[in-house]
């Protein structure tokens, strides 16, 4: 976990992601990736030296009508000292037994945006802190060039304008086999998703093509980063370039 900190702090201090006063709704679906975020962000508030509050958000898809047993991330808060809210809802009904959308991905995670968002506004926070890592960007960045023919990806710090909030998403610059590292090392609890479409998605299939490339090309992801990182798209530019920009 002494890694995965070292990257979450270099991310919030680069992107000056969280200042005083800050009330943080952390996404938790219950997969490794919010997990090791909400252990992490918990872990950073000893030590960071800044002064902020953070409570855990979960919201239940109820996939198949099912609500999920999310028992063992209410007991993980209670041992981070972190406040804990679960909201069921029936976006997994809606996504998948009335809309029966052919490309669920897409509308669910539009609704669990939404949703998430309002809980924030609801539990008095100004920020919301989601756990995509390094290869969730550089996927997203891949995603975008082939399927859509633009360069760009999410940012990882954004100003929600419609709701007054922030997203940011302090684990871009930790690898994905950290993640992974971190959770078992540190026996984190897993809830394992069970959408219908989990594993079947375009991001599993980017995943893969990368996997090939790494294997054949080493680093082939690090230029990937590093490509986005010199483009300057939605907030990804080095520091010093945004300094220079300034004054130029």
């Amino acid at each position: 976990m002494q890694r995965m900190l070292g990257y979450m702090r270099k991310a919030i201090q680069e992107f000056d992601m969280i200042q005083d006063g800050d009330r943080i709704a952390v996404g938790v679906s219950g997969g490794k990736d919010s997990v090791v975020l909400l252990t992490g962000l918990a872990r950073l508030k000893r030590f960071i030296g800044i002064d902020f509050s953070i409570v855990a958000v979960t919201l239940d898809p109820r996939f198949g009508g099912v609500e999920t047993d999310y028992s063992p991330i209410a007991a993980l808060c209670e041992e981070l000292g972190v406040e804990f809210y679960l909201q069921r809802t029936d976006i997994g009904a809606i996504v998948f037994d009335v809309r029966k959308e052919p490309n669920p991905c897409s509308l669910c995670a539009k609704m669990r945006r939404g949703a998430l968002h309002d809980a924030a506004k609801a539990l008095g926070c100004n920020k919301i802190a989601l756990g995509h890592h390094y290869d969730d960007v550089v996927e997203t960045f891949v995603m975008n060039l082939f399927n859509e023919g633009r360069i760009g990806c999410f940012s990882p710090k954004s100003y929600l304008s419609r709701k007054d909030l922030w997203m940011i998403r302090p684990m871009v610059f930790a690898p994905e086999k950290e993640v992974r590292r971190a959770a078992e090392r540190c026996e984190l609890p897993i809830v394992k998703s069970k959408c219908p479409a989990d594993g079947h998605t375009n991001r599993q299939k980017t995943k893969e093509f990368l996997a090939q490339m790494e294997r054949e090309n080493d680093g082939f992801k690090l230029r990937m980063f590093g490509a986005l990182r010199r483009s300057g798209f939605d907030g990804w530019a080095f520091p010093d370039a945004e300094k220079k920009q300034e004054t130029e």
